[in-house]
């Protein structure tokens, strides 16, 4: 028996938190492959509950189909339903295709499920509400905890870095101030983190080590800036307590940095999953009051979250808000309690 997890929309957060309904499926199914979005393949390759990892990169859905079709899967869940998500497991030929009631497309599933987030739960995580589609054809787990398992040439790209930052293991944590919207409208605050980064230094000692994505640098080197008083070369950098990763890191040499780091403090976003599942101490911060602290908290043995404490302008929403207010006001005495819990 063979099932097919198709999570192919969000960001590298939902395809790792749909991971889990993965690992219920494998009750029945002796093999279970994921299709997922290009940029979320090397997510998922690092998920041990998953055989394989096939790519949709648009297109030709005939041909897409087709490629299912030889594989001969006899389920398959989509977590992330389109008109697309829903046709291909169809020209697939695959029995049984689980997805989202209440939609126009919702006919070319076998199995539809009404999404609780939409009855207006708010509270449960969203691993608990995807594994609806593993519960409609009879599967369950008790462990909801994503796993990522970060590869040898992961490790070995990690240590590079902290060989040449001089750190060693649980000597550093990592701060990682960007969410998707941070660096697309140039008004991301950073007094804030860099106030953080002091603050957690001071109190763990070692070094700080501020990620993101290579759009994040620009921020990153900012908060550093902010952080030491002044900017600071490459060259002078090894000797700083707050230095910038960002954009060095492919996400599997992120999340082996992860194991190794003493904790992870971080905005809500793909990487504070990725922390979470390596292993790490991790505290998600959830600055806007339209965040779900519930619905997206980080899964792992040692986690706590942070809940939202800035009164937001009215309508306002990550993609829209006029000043971060909530980013540059961060409640640090909160986040501190928050890193003590599990730090």
């Amino acid at each position: 028996m063979r099932a097919l997890l198709y999570c192919a929309g969000g960001g590298i957060g939902d395809s790792l938190v749909a991971s889990v309904v993965a690992r219920a499926l494998r009750e029945k199914y002796e093999v279970v492959d994921a299709l997922t979005l290009p940029g979320h393949r090397a997510t998922l390759e690092r998920v041990p509950d998953l055989d394989g990892v096939l790519v949709d990169e648009g297109g030709d859905e005939r041909a897409l189909a087709d490629s299912l079709l030889v594989r001969e899967y006899d389920l398959c869940a989509v977590t992330w339903a389109t008109s697309r998500t829903a046709r291909i497991p169809q020209l697939a030929r695959i029995a049984t295709r689980v997805g989202q009631a209440r939609r126009i497309y919702s006919f070319r599933f076998t199995k539809a499920v009404r999404i609780r987030s939409e009855m207006g739960d708010v509270t449960s995580h969203w691993s608990d509400i995807l594994l609806d589609y593993a519960r409609a054809v009879g599967c369950e787990t008790a462990d909801r905890t994503y796993r990522f398992v970060p590869t040898r040439q992961d490790e070995e790209e990690a240590q590079r870095i902290v060989g040449a930052l001089e750190v060693s293991k649980d000597d550093f944590v990592i701060l990682n101030p960007c969410n998707a919207v941070a660096s697309t409208r140039g008004i991301w605050p950073v007094d804030g983190w860099a106030r953080l980064a002091l603050q957690l230094q001071d109190r763990y000692g070692g070094r700080v080590l501020v990620s993101g994505s290579p759009a994040d640098a620009p921020i990153a080197e900012a908060i550093v800036a902010s952080a030491l008083g002044r900017a600071r070369g490459d060259a002078a950098q090894a000797a700083t307590p707050v230095v910038s990763v960002a954009g060095r890191l492919g996400i599997g040499a992120f999340g082996a940095l992860a194991s190794r780091a003493r904790g992870f403090v971080g905005i809500t976003t793909g990487s504070m999953h990725v922390a979470a599942a390596a292993g790490c101490p991790t505290v998600g911060i959830f600055p806007f009051q339209t965040d779900y602290p519930d619905r997206w908290a980080p899964l792992g043995e040692r986690t706590a979250v942070v809940r939202p404490s800035y009164a937001c302008h009215a309508g306002d929403t990550k993609e829209t808000c006029a000043d971060y207010a909530c980013v540059a006001h961060l409640d640090l005495p909160r986040i501190g309690a928050a890193a003590e819990s599990v730090l």
